[in-house]
C-alpha cells in the first residue's frame, strides 16, 4: 500500500518554521514541540500554502515564499486611528505595543496600541504581519484520511471523537 499524499479531506501534520524577508524565524513548531495538524482544502490554511503542500508527501521538506497578498494583506494606513484618551477607562495601564480586541465594521478585530501619551492613543488594526513577505519551512510528517467527524467540523478533532458528538458546520 502506497502513502497518501496531501489531498483535499485528509489530515496533514507537519512541522515548520515561519520566517520573515530578513530570515528572522518568528514561529516554529519544532521549537515549541507542537506540530501543526490541519485538514486540507477546507480553509485552514492560506490558500496559497495550500496549494504549495498539494500532492506532496510525509517524509518531504520544502519552502513557501508567499507574498502579503496570499498571506495577511498589504499594510493599510487607514487602520492607523488617534482616539481620544478618554475613549480608554481612566484606570486602564496602555503602553505602546499592547494588543487587545475591538470592534471593528466586520466584526472584533485584534488591534495594538502604537503611540499612547496623556491626550491621545494611537491604534493600528492591520494584523502584525500584514506587509510582510513569509517564508515557511516546512517538513511533512504524516498525511492521513479525515475521519467523518472532521469532515463535519471542517478541521481536525482528538482522535476517537465520533461524528455523533459534533455539529456539523456544513448543514
Amino acid at each position: 500500500m502506497s502513502q497518501l499524499v496531501i489531498e483535499p479531506s485528509r489530515v496533514a501534520t507537519l512541522h515548520y518554521a515561519l520566517l520573515d524577508a530578513n530570515g528572522r524565524t518568528l514561529d516554529d513548531s519544532r521549537a515549541r514541540q507542537q506540530p501543526l495538524e490541519y485538514l486540507h482544502g477546507h480553509g485552514n490554511l492560506f490558500p496559497a500554502l495550500e496549494a504549495v503542500l498539494a500532492t506532496h508527501d510525509p517524509g518531504e521538506r520544502l519552502s513557501a515564499t508567499l507574498a502579503p497578498a496570499d498571506t495577511y494583506g498589504e499594510r493599510d494606513e487607514a487602520l492607523v486611528s488617534d482616539s481620544p484618551r478618554s475613549s480608554f477607562p481612566e484606570d486602564q495601564r496602555l503602553e505602546a505595543g499592547q494588543r487587545f480586541q475591538a470592534q471593528g465594521p466586520d466584526g472584533p478585530r485584534t488591534v495594538t496600541l502604537v503611540a499612547v501619551d496623556e491626550s491621545r492613543v494611537t491604534v493600528d488594526a492591520n494584523h502584525p504581519l500584514a506587509g510582510e513577505t513569509l517564508t515557511y519551512e516546512i517538513e511533512i510528517l504524516e498525511v492521513r484520511e479525515a475521519t467523518r467527524a472532521e469532515l463535519a467540523k471542517g478541521h481536525p478533532l482528538p482522535p476517537g471523537t465520533s461524528h455523533t458528538e459534533v455539529e456539523d458546520r456544513k448543514q
